[in-house]
């Protein structure tokens, strides 16, 4: 009678108590929690998480990459990943293997048909999020990305209540326009109380591949404004480059194929950034 009056019910308690058990259990094995976020779309943010990812990887370092953006799922397709998960040997699923220090899971990992859209509201998404930390295999990784939607909604802080430990990286373009809402992203998580590991610029010039100048496409600058006047830490600029935009389409490695351009040894730098800030 007691427990009918208060709403709660033995038996979602013990669910409730055992997912959270669970959640705990995955993430003890994550060194490194880091929701990747941006105030506005078209800020190429899920470029960045891919490539920050891969240059993760490639310096040695064991990665998952989790992709919650539920309705807009880009993360598989950057990757060159095909296919729906598999079960692993016990009773969790195995998530997409990119190589052997990178790993990925994504909605579209699960979807027959990924030109499908996903119609769910907060309290679905919520669930899926819980369940890409307890039902798949991540082992032990260094570094969990998490590439999170544009903006301030469901996902971002489903992912804060969920990874509490989780630090942010918020990505932006030097215009006026997107740092405006950076500055939304900056008070999301001030008032969350999520540690933010930096700002990363990215668009920030284009190289001309013929001359080798550089064009402020985009303005330049406005990230580490930011991040000054804000007081928190500036990770580098990213160039514009056509060729993250070709290999993110093809499903290849940018960094890998071609790994003395700019933007790679940018990407390159920024990954050393944020190893120092994390004391690693």
């Amino acid at each position: 009678m007691e427990n009918s009056q208060s709403g709660s019910c033995p038996s979602q308690d013990a669910a409730k108590q055992k997912q959270a058990a669970e959640v705990k259990n995955a993430l003890s094995k994550i060194k490194n929690k880091l929701l990747v976020m941006s105030g506005k779309g078209g800020v190429g943010k899920s470029s960045v998480s891919v490539n920050l990812s891969l240059a993760l990887a490639k310096k040695g370092y064991k990665v998952g990459i989790m992709d919650v953006d539920l309705h807009g799922p880009d993360v598989p397709r950057m990757l060159g990943l095909k296919g729906e998960v598999m079960a692993s040997q016990g009773s969790k699923l195995e998530p997409m293997i990119y190589s052997e220090n990178l790993k990925a899971i994504s909605m579209e990992c699960f979807m027959p048909n990924k030109d499908d859209a996903v119609i769910w509201r907060g309290p679905l998404k919520h669930s899926a999020i819980n369940q890409f930390i307890t039902d798949i295999d991540w082992g032990e990784l260094d570094f969990l990305i998490v590439d999170s939607p544009p903006g301030t909604g469901d996902e971002p802080l489903s992912v804060a209540q969920t990874i509490p430990d989780a630090k942010a990286i918020i990505v932006t373009t030097p215009q006026e326009v997107a740092l405006s809402d950076v500055r939304k992203s900056i008070n999301f998580c001030v008032k969350i109380n999520k540690d933010i590991v930096g700002i990363i610029e990215n668009m920030s010039g284009y190289v001309c591949p013929h001359c080798g100048k550089t064009a402020d496409l985009f303005g330049s600058g406005g990230g580490e404004t930011t991040a000054t006047r804000f007081n928190i830490g500036f990770l580098g600029k990213i160039p514009f480059d056509p060729k993250i935009v070709q290999a993110g389409d093809a499903g290849r490695s940018f960094v890998e194929e071609s790994p003395d351009s700019r933007a790679a040894l940018a990407f390159s730098a920024v990954v050393d950034n944020i190893v120092k800030k994390l004391n690693m």
